[in-house]
């Protein structure tokens, strides 16, 4: 750990000194580019200044008690002593928390797919209303949502809706959503009472940018048709609906929010854009095998990650062993709970392989 945190101390004095030269400022991206790794840098080293700090008033302390003969300077001593070493384990946690791997994905916006799997229309309902908390819990943070495409049943429920949510560290909150979600209630349609068990897949996706995903026009079909659902308004009246297919992949996106076939077709690629980005970044958590041990789950689709019980207003989070019986404050979008103690199991897994 010290061996990583002394390369970054004279990283970061390097870059101070970078920062001084004139010719720095003549390069605006590069000059950016330092901005962006001081400003990166700056709380770490703080942090280890304060830690170095403790280390050095318990050595002082120490030295002062063993040689000095005033009674009270030793008694200070040993008080400063004392109030160091109750620092200590406090400062220490805090530097190796600096220290995992930050995912470079966490301050992005996301996008959303919602399916309906087992279970029918009840699946479907429970669907929609896993939208509905998402969009509820975007409210509390202030993010935006913006859905591209729906495939509702008529009856209120969705067999599919994707939607992006935006917002500085939208993904580092919601990461951790993709998987399996169970249901087990009683459904209205149900005469005799006995609890049906449906499951939605979610998946959640950071968005790219063109920079990082390429894509040639080339390998794409864009085709276009009239939007279906409560459009209004010349939604459901002109050809505006896209789908876009990438040859490549067999990736097919519909975007038929917009009353524009522009509009559409740029959501259409910004959800493209996500999808291949997330294939990447799965490839490279397959790679990094350790790493991905050592992570709470945040990807794998096919996971079941949670039960959500409404006879007894429970939740359970299957991969931390956690229950809250707050059922109806987590469907009104209050997600900040789970996602704090998968968050702090999440960190506390990479510690440990950092050990």
């Amino acid at each position: 750990m010290f061996e990583k945190l002394n390369e970054m101390v004279l990283k970061y004095e390097e870059l101070s000194r970078e920062m001084n030269d004139p010719a720095a400022l003549g390069d605006s991206n590069r000059y950016q580019s330092m901005m962006k790794e001081l400003s990166r840098l700056t709380p770490v080293i703080e942090a280890f200044k304060s830690y170095e700090d403790n280390n050095r008033i318990m050595a002082e302390s120490l030295e002062l008690i063993d040689n000095e003969s005033d009674p009270e300077l030793k008694e200070l001593a040993r008080e400063e002593l004392s109030e160091a070493k109750k620092k200590a384990p406090e400062l220490e946690e805090r530097l190796k928390l600096m220290l995992i791997p930050r995912d470079e994905a966490d301050d992005r916006n996301v996008v959303v797919e919602i399916r309906a799997g087992a279970g029918g229309e009840e699946a479907a309902l429970f669907a929609a209303e896993l939208y509905r908390m998402y969009v509820r819990f975007a409210e509390r943070h202030r993010f935006t949502v913006e859905t591209t495409d729906v495939e509702d049943t008529g009856i209120g429920g969705f067999k599919y809706v994707s939607f992006m949510i935006n917002g500085g560290g939208a993904f580092s909150r919601l990461k951790y959503e993709s998987g399996v979600h169970r249901v087990q209630r009683v459904p209205e349609t149900e005469s005799g009472g006995r609890i049906h068990t449906s499951t939605v897949t979610v998946a959640i996706m950071p968005e790219a940018t063109e920079v990082e995903v390429s894509i040639d026009p080339k390998e794409c079909r864009v085709d276009v048709f009239r939007a279906s659902g409560n459009g209004g308004q010349c939604v459901n009246t002109t050809d505006s609906a896209v789908r876009l297919t990438h040859i490549p992949t067999g990736i097919v996106i519909s975007c038929q929010d917009e009353k524009s076939q522009i509009k559409n077709k740029a959501k259409a690629f910004k959800v493209l854009r996500a999808k291949l980005y997330d294939l990447e970044r799965a490839k490279a958590h397959e790679a990094e095998a350790t790493l991905r041990k050592s992570q709470v789950g945040t990807g794998d689709r096919s996971e079941k990650i949670r039960t959500y019980n409404f006879p007894q207003s429970r939740l359970t989070d299957h991969r931390i062993n956690l229950t809250l019986y707050s059922l109806d404050k987590v469907m009104d979008g209050d997600l900040d709970g789970v996602i704090d103690a998968l968050s702090a199991a999440d960190q506390a897994a990479k510690l440990a392989a950092m050990a």
